[in-house]
């Protein structure tokens, strides 16, 4: 068998798609399905005979879930690339896939040439990541939350640090001045500071620890 043919294994608990899968490989030359199982350990009891290049898992199985199976798969085989797939498009999901070491993140239902497309550029270039994944990933990052804040505050700080002035705020939001003032007042006081420089500068130290610890 030529050895450049790709080697995938896929983990997905929904027995209804096994045949679409199974027709996505149907006379591809390049790709080699090397079975579809519906658990984790399923897979890892068979790795004793081979070891696929690539596995596509579902991030959410019944007990013992795809990015828990993360760790045992690299253990398995250190360089081996695991594409992790959901239905949602969550950040925590998505940021606790990732820092268990996976490779790509895809959301279902995946068509053939998406599938195809994902695993080529895992092959390629180690990393495969959706233009709807990555837009989350950055949404996330560029939108500042604090949970000591409530929505409106949080709402106030996100256009403060964009340099809004209070009148601008206040046309943004639809609001009154008075009412953006009394909203800068409360978030003063949570920050313990006097003056908008002094909340920027506690605000920037703020989001640098939220980025550290992600």
């Amino acid at each position: 068998m030529d050895t450049n043919i790709l080697k995938i294994a896929i983990i997905d608990n929904d027995e209804a798609l096994n045949p679409i899968y199974r027709q996505y490989f149907d006379g591809e030359e390049n790709y080699e399905l090397h079975g579809i199982y519906k658990s984790v350990h399923a897979l890892l009891s068979d790795f004793g005979r081979s070891y696929p290049d690539i596995i596509l898992c579902e991030s959410v199985l019944n007990g013992f879930s795809g990015i828990d199976g993360l760790e045992y798969f690299h253990k398995k085989n250190p360089n081996l690339k695991v594409l992790m797939m959901s239905q949602k498009n969550d950040f925590k999901l998505i940021k606790e896939a990732f820092k268990k070491g996976a490779s790509g993140f895809l959301l279902k239902p995946l068509t053939k040439e998406r599938l195809f497309q994902s695993i080529e550029e895992v092959n390629q270039h180690g990393v495969a990541l959706e233009l709807d994944v990555a837009k989350k990933i950055i949404s996330s990052f560029q939108t500042k939350t604090f949970d000591s804040f409530s929505r409106k505050e949080n709402e106030i700080i996100e256009l403060l640090t964009q340099g809004f002035t209070y009148k601008m705020i206040a046309d943004k939001l639809c609001v009154t001045p008075s009412a953006v003032n009394f909203h800068i007042q409360n978030i003063y006081v949570k920050l313990n500071v006097n003056s908008k420089a002094e909340a920027l500068q506690k605000l920037k130290e703020m989001e640098l620890r939220q980025l550290n610890a992600a």
